[in-house]
């Protein structure tokens, strides 16, 4: 199975024969071979030529770029070869049509408002007391299909986000006095390590869109706009809590993370290398990790269940079964 490779040393990216030569500052050679690679995240400055990208594009392979202090950048894709002229007429005649958009707008809020709700009961069963967090995620969470609107139901979405942040307190067992969603730019530790594993998952759901005939660019929940893969946010809003937070509960409760692997002199903005590596290798697990998923009968990784959404996707919009977002069962 092809993997992501990481690559966190300043140098040159270069073709060698048929392997992904990086040559670092200090003049030490890795070559990758192109067979193994599925994405590229390159998160040191990195020189790089047309000589390589074109070679990256005739291997499908995705290059994602993060600047020096761990911000997400963006991503280089190859022309598309998934091309469907059918599809593409389909989903964005399901954008165009305002109830078919908001159908599947409320189809993915209900499975990534789900999927918080099974977080909070996750650590409900586990000592801390999180009843009332719970009942009123669900009391919004029974609004959603009463929606008229995108905009009405990403109001609910913000609000059971918000009653979700507030128990991150009693969650985490670090001292983190997190209550509040601050993006541009984050504003303490663990908006800080949001946004970096968020970026995460969207490139995983970028690469993975990118794998079958969907046109990224092209979304329902969150509005298309330039220069952006809006599907991939629509994607990703499912699995952040099964990948992104998850991790981040793991890692500040185990003290993988802490205080300390960040610069606070920034107001703790940045992310310190030593850190960013201990996410992706943890990332990178939670990717690889399988389930027996109910009905395929068979074992998956977390990265596959990516594509799966997407091969549901594909159904609703060519009329073969109406789409329901992933939920966790267990």
């Amino acid at each position: 199975m092809n993997r992501n490779y990481y690559i966190f040393k300043s140098g040159t990216l270069q073709r060698k024969d048929n392997s992904i030569r990086v040559v670092t500052e200090d003049k030490i050679k890795k070559d990758i071979p192109c067979e193994t690679v599925s994405d590229l995240y390159v998160f040191g400055e990195i020189n790089l030529n047309t000589k390589l990208l074109n070679f990256l594009a005739q291997k499908e392979i995705l290059l994602h770029v993060f600047n020096y202090y761990g911000f997400y950048s963006g991503s280089f894709s190859p022309r598309d070869k998934n091309v469907s002229g059918f599809l593409l007429v389909k989903q964005v005649g399901h954008y165009s049509e305002y109830e078919k958009r908001l159908m599947l707008a409320k189809k993915f809020i209900d499975a990534a408002s789900y999927n918080i709700y099974r977080n909070v009961r996750y650590y409900n069963g586990r000592g801390v007391n999180l009843e009332g967090v719970l009942k009123e995620i669900a009391l919004l969470r029974e609004k959603l299909n009463r929606t008229n609107s995108i905009e009405e139901l990403m109001g609910i979405e913000g609000n059971i986000r918000k009653k979700y942040y507030e128990s991150w307190n009693d969650i985490i067992k670090q001292n983190v006095n997190f209550t509040k969603r601050i993006k541009h730019p984050p504003e303490n530790m663990i908006n800080t390590l949001l946004s970096f594993a968020n970026s995460l998952v969207y490139t995983t759901a970028l690469a993975e869109i990118y794998k079958t005939q969907l046109n990224p660019t092209v979304s329902y929940l969150h509005e298309p706009g330039v220069a952006r893969f809006s599907l991939s946010l629509d994607i990703a809003e499912i699995f952040k809590p099964l990948i992104a937070e998850r991790m981040i509960f793991s890692l500040l409760n185990k003290n993988m993370i802490s205080e300390d692997d960040f610069e606070k002199e920034s107001n703790y903005l940045y992310l310190k290398e030593s850190a960013r590596k201990i996410i992706v290798e943890e990332y990178d697990k939670r990717l690889q990790r399988t389930i027996k998923h109910k009905e395929l009968n068979k074992d998956v990784s977390y990265r596959y269940l990516f594509r799966l959404e997407c091969y549901k996707l594909i159904k609703h919009l060519t009329e073969e079964k109406e789409y329901e977002g992933f939920k966790i069962w267990w």
